[in-house]
């Protein structure tokens, strides 16, 4: 019997949030804190040290006796090294102390984090910077060890950002900037802020520890390299929104409580498609604190799953022929008074503010589409995008019908009327009408308009949303520029001429990125094509956008990622790529020599010596026989295909250039892989189930 928890006491209990600040820190200290955080001016030592000493007095009393700066480094996991608040005395004891200097800057070790050449190895020092606008949380691992995490920028010493989240906060900067002076020449004097707001829904799939622990492929690489098709799938659409199990159930729970204490607001829980996927979903929040927040679930969210002695898989495609996983990042823009950029109220047609910031994103998406896709690069997403469960690479903004005819209308010269507010017929008299949003929902769109957000639909489940989050307020940030200097030079009397003329020009040379129709189907490809919308399928093809003149222009006007910054990005994620799948290849390789060739074999051997009885004591082994014949041509095209992808590892080693080198890779040792796979998963199909070295897909997701 679970114990009842009272979710509004331990909601943020583990955060020194704005009402813990209140009631610690002196009221001249708080303001000048809130200053910091509000309006981005710089911190006084002096203040520095007040807050440290409260943050450090409430960490101690939590339990805590380490605390650590907590970063993003480019690896897309987080990085932590923890010191204590011990500081020794004359008399040999010791004393709890925290500096300012301590909560705002450290220097941990910076030669081992991937730097894509910007530094040297040699080069060892980095510096972590305290990001204010992010609460400092505490985190308490399952021995109920207490750690103070002060969330934090990472650069090198010569100033070039390490990490996801320095960039992000200047994308953040880049794109208030450019929507304050929109709003301002649209009559709003007020506004002095506008912030990027997200919410990622996370998807992600559970199995149990012990098949996990028997299979070196979902160890090393996160993903079941091998594997049959179980007899069920997803076919039956039973799954999604099914009741949730109790183990399962019991998990999530325990997941809830984690979040809360950490003020991350868990809203959402259900099954997802795919047998043994599941979905959380958050409340928006600012974009740098839910890029924090969403590290910090996908790390619970793998701690938690091993206290139920689970596993958490967080790769965009753990199993073949079912749905992968992605995030769901649903982005917006506020005003500091509480205004969503994007709401369209009763009377979209009427709203020329939101159609401006509309048109907006829709000339974004449609300039700087290869951006969007190189943001979603990762090798497991190259295994999801395209498929039934995942956007095609093909990037498209869906509107909806109602909000694509007035912009066309618009577009056209021609008198939009409104529809007003709409309800859906239930058609049962009990029930009520349910109020109709402007837009349907489209799961096939990669980035669709929904209500009041955009949702872009490409992110891989397993990466930081950080890097779509700069690209997407980047490529706003321009549109907004150029807008914004539209207006302004029309001035007061030409304003809303002015305003049309923006959103009629946006429908004439960027209309064609909008398509509400079915994204999955052949049709759609062919009609991309012709409306000269980019196709990239892979991520390798993706991340080479990065690094053009264009993009070190565009991201340079803004000031978020340097020529350098840039490159070494794109260095730093072919890499990735080219060690992941040499990952994923070599833990092939030695699973197919060392578990299912000598398992073959050992059949092989004994159906052998069975026919040869049966043949001694004129007994029919026809079955026998063609069993046999079938498995061992297998097992000889296995050896074959093995020997194919070891040459192809090599062979793609020795490409001394960086980019070719990894579409060696995708090209020969992908493939290699692949083909390799259909004999090993053909020969399961024929193996005694007791015989087989690992547990098979019907084990793995259906048996929790």
């Amino acid at each position: 019997m679970h114990k009842q928890i009272d979710v509004t006491e331990i909601f943020g209990s583990n955060v020194f949030n704005d009402r813990v600040m209140k009631e610690r820190l002196p009221k001249d200290t708080y303001k000048a804190l809130k200053k910091t955080i509000q309006e981005g001016l710089p911190l006084s030592l002096d203040v520095a040290n007040v807050v440290a000493s409260a943050m450090k007095d409430w960490a101690i009393e939590k339990g805590a006796t380490h605390y650590t700066h907590w970063f993003q480094p480019l690896t897309g996991r987080t990085a932590e090294k923890h010191d204590s608040f011990i500081a020794p005395t004359e008399d040999g004891t010791v004393i709890m102390e925290f500096s300012g200097k301590q909560l705002t800057q450290g220097e941990p070790d910076a030669s081992s984090f991937p730097s894509g050449g910007l530094r040297s190895t040699f080069e060892a020092r980095g510096y972590t910077a305290w990001d204010c606008t992010s609460p400092a949380f505490l985190k308490t691992d399952a021995s109920e060890n207490v750690t103070l995490c002060i969330p934090t920028a990472f650069c090198s010493y010569t100033s070039e950002a390490l990490d996801k989240k320095t960039p992000l906060l200047r994308s953040m900067e880049a794109v208030s900037k450019q929507a304050v002076r929109v709003l301002k020449v649209l009559g709003n004097k007020t506004v002095r802020r506008v912030t990027s707001t997200v919410g990622p829904e996370q998807e992600y799939f559970l199995i149990d520890k012990a098949c996990y622990e028997k299979r070196l492929d979902l160890i090393v690489s996160g993903r079941a390299l091998f594997g049959a098709p179980a007899p069920k799938g997803q076919e039956l659409e039973d799954q999604y929104f099914g009741a949730i199990k109790d183990r399962i159930a019991d998990f999530m729970r325990d997941l809830d409580i984690e979040l809360w204490k950490m003020g991350i607001s868990s809203k959402t829980k259900h099954n997802e498609v795919a047998p043994s996927q599941y979905e959380m979903a958050p409340i928006f929040s600012t974009t740098n604190i839910a890029a924090d927040h969403n590290q910090l679930v996908m790390e619970t969210m793998q701690k938690v799953a091993l206290r139920h002695n689970l596993v958490c898989l967080l790769h965009e495609k753990p199993f073949a022929g079912v749905n992968g996983s992605g995030k769901h990042n649903n982005w917006s823009l506020s005003t500091d008074d509480g205004q969503n950029l994007l709401e369209p109220g009763r009377t979209p047609a009427e709203n020329e503010q939101f159609l401006i910031f509309v048109s907006a994103m829709i000339m974004a998406v449609d300039r700087h589409a290869d951006k969007l896709r190189a943001s979603c690069g990762n090798p497991g997403n190259d295994l999801r995008l395209g498929a039934n469960e995942a956007p095609p690479a093909i990037i498209s903004i869906f509107m909806g019908d109602e909000f694509t005819e007035i912009l066309e209308g618009i577009a056209k010269g021609k008198k939009v009327e409104n529809r007003g507010q709409h309800f859906v017929q239930v058609g049962v008299d009990s029930l009520p009408q349910l109020p109709k949003d402007n837009t349907d929902r489209n799961r096939t769109s990669p980035f669709a308009f929904t209500g009041n957000k955009f949702e872009f639909r490409m992110v891989g489940s397993s990466a930081s949303i950080s890097g779509p989050n700069i690209v997407i307020n980047v490529i706003a940030a321009e549109a907004l520029d150029e807008i914004a200097t539209r207006l302004e030079k029309a001035g007061k009397s030409g304003l809303h001429k002015e305003a049309t003329a923006i959103i009629r020009d946006t429908m004439k040379k960027h209309g064609r990125v909008i398509f509400n129709g079915n994204n999955y189907s052949d049709e759609w490809v062919v009609e991309a094509k012709r409306r000269g919308l980019p196709n990239i399928k892979t991520g390798v093809e993706a991340l080479a956008s990065m690094a053009t003149p264009e993009a070190v222009k565009l991201f340079e006007k803004y000031k978020v990622l340097s020529k350098g910054e840039l490159h070494a990005r794109h260095e730093i994620y072919l890499e990735h790529y080219v060690k992941h799948v040499n990952i994923e290849a070599r833990a092939s390789v030695h699973m197919v020599k060392r578990q299912y060739l000598p398992t073959v074999i050992g059949f092989t051997r004994d159906l052998a010596r069975t026919v040869s009885k049966l043949k001694s004591v004129a007994v029919s082994s026809k079955v026998q026989k063609e069993l046999l014949g079938e498995v061992t041509e297998l097992l000889e095209s296995a050896s074959e295909k093995l020997t194919v992808l070891e040459e192809a590892i090599e062979k793609a080693h020795a490409v001394k250039d960086l980019v070719k080198r990894s579409e060696a890779f995708r090209d020969k040792v992908v493939v290699a892989a692949g083909e390799l796979r259909k004999d090993i998963d053909a020969l399961e199909g024929l193996m005694p189930a007791s015989l087989w070295p690992v547990p098979t897909y019907a084990e793995m997701l259906f048996k929790l």
